[in-house]
């Protein structure tokens, strides 16, 4: 993303109000949604399927603190730092912007979901779909951040969940 489609961005959802109020939702309810759907899936999981419940705490643990790690390394400012002016809702973190911490549980958090249940696991990746392009629009994530997300969650849930 560059400055001109950062500026588009906040100019467009800044003037729209109903497209503002649409991407608040998904901005901030959605990744609320997924992560209350996480503690269901493992109380299921230890009810119905404790076979995959250490699965399902331990994958998603590891690219969460993965993730978390690398952000810290990585330390690459967020596109509002980067081009002087507030994101869409403005957001006051500073750096840390690469990987996106929320696409990544989000799609770690669909992949647990896939592993144990295909249409609950599609409705999940609808949902991180979602929430990764309201990074982007929200103007909180740059396209590569937000895929590099994604790559790590479907990777990491791909082998540790359907090969391993």
């Amino acid at each position: 993303m560059n400055r001109k489609i950062f500026e588009s961005y906040v100019r467009f959802f800044s003037k729209n109000q109903t497209a503002r109020y649409t991407l608040h939702f998904v901005y901030k309810l959605l990744p609320i949604v997924m992560f209350v759907a996480y503690p269901a899936l493992l109380v299921y999981a230890f009810v119905e399927r404790r076979d995959a419940l250490l699965r399902l705490i331990l994958v998603p643990l590891g690219v969460f603190i993965g993730v978390s790690l690398l952000r810290v390394v990585v330390n690459e400012p967020r596109p509002y730092e980067r081009y002087g002016m507030p994101s869409v809702f403005r957001k006051d973190t500073k750096g840390k912007s690469f990987p996106s911490r929320h696409t990544a549980s989000a799609f770690i958090i669909a992949m647990a979901f896939l592993y144990v249940n295909v249409p609950l696991g599609i409705a999940a990746m609808v949902i991180a779909l979602l929430i990764e392009a309201s990074r982007i629009m929200a103007g909180a994530h740059y396209v590569h951040d937000v895929v590099a997300g994604t790559a790590i969650s479907v990777l990491a849930g791909w082998v540790f969940f359907f090969i391993v």
